[in-house]
């Protein structure tokens, strides 16, 4: 067995001869980490969700309606998406029910979900806690939303899948379609009038500010979108065209034309984008822009920036 796995006996009938051990139920460290993890920040959630109560009553009901009154972040997340997705024809009841559902019975929506609460709080100063990105944050509502409308698409729910995308667009101004992939440790910053296509794909630990469009470049079909490494950051208003790649760690300057591939570590600014440093040999930063949001420390080396 790989280091650090816990072992627990099943409840399930051994043969009385020969002696058994009984078969065991793997519990990974990296399960655990998770529970652990997630306990934090529910807690944190929890005892940030009681001081506001406390210090502003108008919101006491509301904080323990969508809050305080459950157990647990995804009956919380799920409460909240469901109330925030409605409609007359697409009830409360019938949402909440599918998300908690989805994210009861999948861990890695769970540990998407944490990450995202962490990133955010992390990477957004004016996040002023995991309770205000739960509750006010319609990038991270949006982000989640997605999760469960890409897992109906991968189980071949599809109707579902695309009414929900519908509704997500509708309520919070941002277009993800159910095919598009997702990674862990997402910031989608203000998120206003995000578009992603359906053959996107974007990785880990990737920061993604509002107006942004990962999209294709004609009415053809096949892989036709964006692929974003981990670490990428994407300023504001910046578009990205056709099956191209941006590379790990690359920063895209806000308004940009991304027509072709960014190398991992550069940065690509402009319209059309051009690499700072020039094609031949591109500066390249050490950071991870997806994780320290440093949008402007290229200027001092792009010689053509004059007011």
């Amino acid at each position: 067995m790989p280091g650090g796995e816990l072992l627990y006996p099943s409840p399930q009938h051994q043969p009385a001869t020969p002696p058994q051990q009984p078969y065991p139920t793997i519990i990974t460290t990296a399960t655990s980490e998770l529970l652990e993890d997630e306990t934090w920040v529910w807690s944190q959630i929890k005892a940030e969700a009681r001081r506001d109560a406390e210090s502003e009553p108008a919101l006491a009901s509301y904080l323990y309606s969508t809050i305080l009154s459950h157990s647990s972040l995804e009956r919380s997340l799920s409460f909240h998406l469901g109330n925030k997705l409605c409609s007359s024809t697409l009830l409360s009841t019938l949402l909440y029910d599918l998300f908690l559902n989805s994210f009861s019975t999948d861990s890695d929506l769970r540990s998407a979900t944490v990450a995202d609460l962490r990133a955010v709080r992390a990477r957004d100063p004016a996040c002023v806690s995991y309770s205000h990105c739960l509750l006010n944050y319609k990038g991270f509502l949006a982000c989640q939303a997605h999760r469960v409308a890409h897992k109906l698409w991968i189980e071949c729910r599809r109707p579902l899948a695309l009414a929900l995308h519908s509704r997500i667009a509708d309520v919070f101004a941002v277009d993800i379609h159910p095919a598009a992939k997702i990674g862990k440790g997402i910031l989608f910053d203000h998120a206003t009038g995000v578009v992603v296509g359906e053959t996107a794909v974007i990785g880990n630990n990737v920061s993604i500010l509002h107006h942004v469009t990962l999209g294709g470049t004609g009415k053809s079909g096949g892989d036709r979108h964006p692929k974003i490494s981990d670490g990428v950051l994407i300023g504001a208003g910046a578009t990205i065209l056709g099956n191209i790649k941006i590379g790990e760690g690359a920063k895209i300057g806000a308004g940009s034309v991304v027509l072709i591939d960014v190398p991992a570590r550069t940065t690509a600014v402009g319209n059309p984008a051009r690499l700072v440093g020039g094609k031949e040999k591109p500066s390249r930063h050490e950071d991870v822009p997806g994780e320290s949001m440093d949008h402007t420390s290229f200027i001092s080396e792009w010689s053509d920036y004059i007011i």
